[in-house]
């Protein structure tokens, strides 16, 4: 559209006037695609995850907050939560869920963009040990910014149980977030940040390591040569580099969900103290094999959202590398 050509046009010319100022190894140098760019193409991609996924997410929390075993798995969690709050309950806490998504991938797309220009070798180039600690830069900006605030908002809505919206202690996520600060404390906002740090670090260290190793080993896509990737391809490498995340980062997103559900008691007082109370705490509790509750869940969305949104993303940013390497010509 013409709304598309004005914007890449213009992210175009940025990346050529950068081009002109900064050495970029020649000819064969990787197209370098604006962070602002990568922003919008990880946005649409975070609004189309959220509303295909939401319920997968509502489960997955379910589970983690289950201590007494009501829930037998992943079809027994759904099935009770449609039959005893309706199949809108699936959809719990879409809203910030949605705006929260949208937020994070603009943020995580162009800030990982920002962490691997600074890291780039003369000739343009990026060796895989700077690819993953652009990731996990990425990872952690986003988990202060955005990601920590919008889940803990996000899993107190998705905890109340019942079909009664006015016994519900929290009206909405507006209404949440400022019963959380007025009881809690603006600090209220960040429970849970030690973890959701880790986790997010960590998982986007790996994923985008993964998916650029997937692009280059399947389909010969290196980053920056202009090469367009079908939908399903970019799904495939998504979805393959959104399996490796979850794994290895389960126990830090058991204690994030914990630290972040919690709320004080009428003496003050809260179950989990902070990050390694919880780590010690919960397999002592409930066993080792709690730390990965909502693990099966969680691989049933993260890889999917991810297929979801390299699959929008690529196709925006190719034709964004298209364009640029159009007016270098």
């Amino acid at each position: 559209s013409n709304r598309t050509d004005r914007w890449v046009g213009g992210a175009g010319a940025m990346a050529t006037s950068q081009a002109d100022a900064e050495p970029t190894g020649g000819k064969n140098a990787p197209l370098v695609v604006p962070p602002a760019v990568k922003s919008i193409a990880g946005s649409f991609g975070g609004v189309v995850e959220a509303c295909c996924l939401q319920p997968i997410d509502v489960i997955k929390t379910r589970l983690q907050l289950d201590r007494v075993g009501k829930y037998s798995g992943i079809y027994s969690c759904g099935t009770t939560v449609i039959k005893e709050e309706g199949l809108r309950a699936l959809w719990k806490g879409l809203t910030p869920f949605a705006t929260h998504l949208t937020l994070k991938y603009a943020l995580r797309m162009g800030t990982n963009a920002v962490f691997q220009g600074l890291l780039r070798k003369e000739d343009g180039t990026l060796s895989n040990g700077s690819m993953m600690m652009a990731g996990f830069g990425a990872g952690v900006t986003e988990a202060l910014v955005i990601v920590t605030p919008f889940e803990v908002v996000k899993i107190r809505l998705q905890q109340q149980r019942g079909t009664a919206k006015e016994t519900f202690k929290y009206k909405g996520p507006i209404n949440c977030a400022s019963v959380i600060i007025r009881e809690e404390g603006l600090r209220g906002m960040w429970s849970g940040a030690s973890p959701t740090v880790l986790r997010n670090g960590t998982n986007q260290m790996c994923m985008f390591w993964a998916k650029s190793s997937v692009d280059g080993w399947m389909w010969g896509k290196n980053d920056g040569d202009g090469k367009r990737l079908l939908p399903w391809q970019s799904m495939i490498s998504g979805f393959t580099a959104g399996c490796i995340g979850p794994v290895a980062t389960g126990p830090f997103d058991v204690v994030k969900t914990r630290l972040m559900a919690q709320t004080k008691s009428a003496n003050g007082e809260v179950k989990y103290r902070g990050l390694f109370h919880a780590l010690t705490k919960i397999p002592q509790e409930e066993g080792l094999r709690a730390m990965w509750k909502g693990l099966l869940p969680r691989l049933m969305r993260i890889p999917p959202g991810q297929a979801i949104v390299w699959a929008v993303s690529d196709q925006i940013t190719s034709y964004a590398e298209r364009k640029v390497q159009r007016m270098n010509n």
